[in-house]
């Protein structure tokens, strides 16, 4: 695929929960910039072969889609056995992407809906990451894990307790696998959105999107290639010495005062 500067030509990703929105944007991003992408779905899979088919039509690209439910330990070393087969034994970049955001009072919460959602958010990025390190450290030349975690890491939102610490605990364990996976040639670091705009969402929630381009300083929510742009960055040879990082990208929400 013709590439904007071919930043990732070469290389091999996977995007896990590529069948949406931010996902999508994501592994077209990848493949913008040169990289073959195995798009990971649980559910979507006809958007996520959509964006396969756009990948390999528009200049040749290499795409393949993997469907898995990633709650599944033996399914997320599957997804990337199968990424590292398809890539000719290769694995370069991982990005853990799956998530679920269900709302939920916590006084009320069951341990089973919490377990749903850490189960998803984070036990999968542990299994994952795991798994890929693996084969990457075995390869030659190291690689890159990129998590996308949330600004409710560090800024909770009401009905989102299981999600921003399920996110929260995301940042750090990239922070732990940057030092323990580092003499083997692995950066692992986190992207933490903000909004990121979706279709239907300044119908379904006008109040919240109207708050939000208010406090934006750049008065706009993000874009899922906002997202992809970051992560190729970090997924690049500009990012060889950044590792343990948390990017957040949130269009400056995090800079304006809380009091």
């Amino acid at each position: 695929m013709s590439g904007l500067s071919g930043l990732l030509e070469g290389q091999v990703a996977l995007v896990t929960g590529a069948g949406g929105g931010i996902g999508r944007g994501i592994a077209l991003r990848f493949a913008q910039e040169g990289a073959a992408v195995v798009l990971h779905c649980r559910t979507g899979v006809e958007a996520a072969e959509e964006a396969a088919r756009g990948i390999r039509e528009s200049g040749g690209g290499r795409a393949l889609v993997v469907q898995a439910d990633l709650t599944d330990e033996e399914a997320c070393r599957r997804v990337v056995r199968e990424a590292a087969e398809w890539g000719g034994g290769r694995l370069t970049a991982l990005v853990n992407n799956a998530g679920v955001q269900p709302t939920r009072e916590l006084p009320g919460m069951t341990v089973a809906q919490w377990r749903a959602v850490v189960d998803t958010n984070l036990s999968s990025v542990f299994a994952c990451t795991q798994a890929a390190a693996e084969i990457m450290r075995g390869q030659g030349g190291g690689g890159s894990v990129t998590h996308i975690a949330s600004i409710e890491a560090s800024r909770p939102a009401p009905l989102h307790a299981h999600y921003s610490a399920s996110k929260a605990a995301v940042v750090m364990h990239a922070r732990s696998a940057a030092l323990e996976y580092g003499r083997f040639g692995i950066r692992v670091n986190t992207v933490s959105p903000g909004l990121i705009d979706r279709e239907g969402l300044a119908e379904a929630w006008p109040e919240g999107v109207r708050r939000w381009e208010r406090a934006a300083p750049t008065g706009r929510l993000g874009r899922p290639e906002d997202v992809g742009d970051a992560c190729v960055f970090l997924a690049s040879r500009l990012a060889s010495w950044v590792t343990g990082h948390d990017l957040v990208v949130d269009g400056g929400v995090s800079a304006r005062p809380t009091w």
